[in-house]
């Protein structure tokens, strides 16, 4: 993924080349790119972050970026925002909390998106939500009943969903909702 397209490039993997892991920052250059065949990645350097050696983070790291590909299959342009949203999310992966960070930023994607549903009506039954809300995969709102998942309160998600920051959640409420996100988006 660049700034504005998705590519696939060819990459030999041999003695004196690494294997590229997903969700890394690389710079690279492109030859062959009018050629008959896939073009090929040279002169590859990694733009690493602090973060990379501590595996815990890692592979949340992992899991968060994978989520990516399937959501933006068949799409070859696309807008600079999530480039910036995954850059914006690894400059501050070392100091917060990364559950948080990936909350915060789905919520950025469903709202660029126009996907965000606030938890106002049930996304099954199409009732008024109560007090306690449960929500499907790409934050839509249900009845807790209506999908037999956790009851979460309708006032914190509001204020969440509003603000696109889980500042005021608790570390369980977050993790229900990373939860959430790793169902895919």
């Amino acid at each position: 993924m660049t700034r504005e397209h998705i590519r696939s490039y060819y990459r030999f993997y041999g003695a004196r080349h690494s294997i590229l892991q997903v969700g890394y920052l690389v710079d690279f250059e492109v030859e062959g790119e009018n050629g008959p065949f896939l073009p090929r990645m040279r002169s590859l350097s990694h733009l690493g972050f602090s973060w990379l050696y501590d595996r815990s983070r890692l592979m949340v790291w992992h899991n968060f970026v994978q989520k990516f590909e399937p959501h933006l299959r068949d799409t070859e342009t696309l807008e600079p925002f999530y480039f910036d949203l995954l850059l914006e999310a690894a400059k501050k992966w070392h100091r917060q909390n990364p559950y948080r960070i990936v909350v915060e930023s789905y919520l950025k994607l469903l709202r660029f998106e126009g996907r965000l549903h606030m938890p106002d009506f049930c996304y099954i039954c199409e009732k008024p939500l109560d007090d306690d809300v449960a929500l499907m995969q790409a934050f839509r709102p249900a009845h807790p009943r209506c999908i037999d998942a956790p009851a979460l309160p309708k006032s914190l998600l509001v204020h969440t969903f509003e603000t696109a920051k889980p500042l005021l959640l608790d570390d369980r409420l977050v993790m229900s909702l990373y939860e959430t996100v790793v169902k895919g988006f």
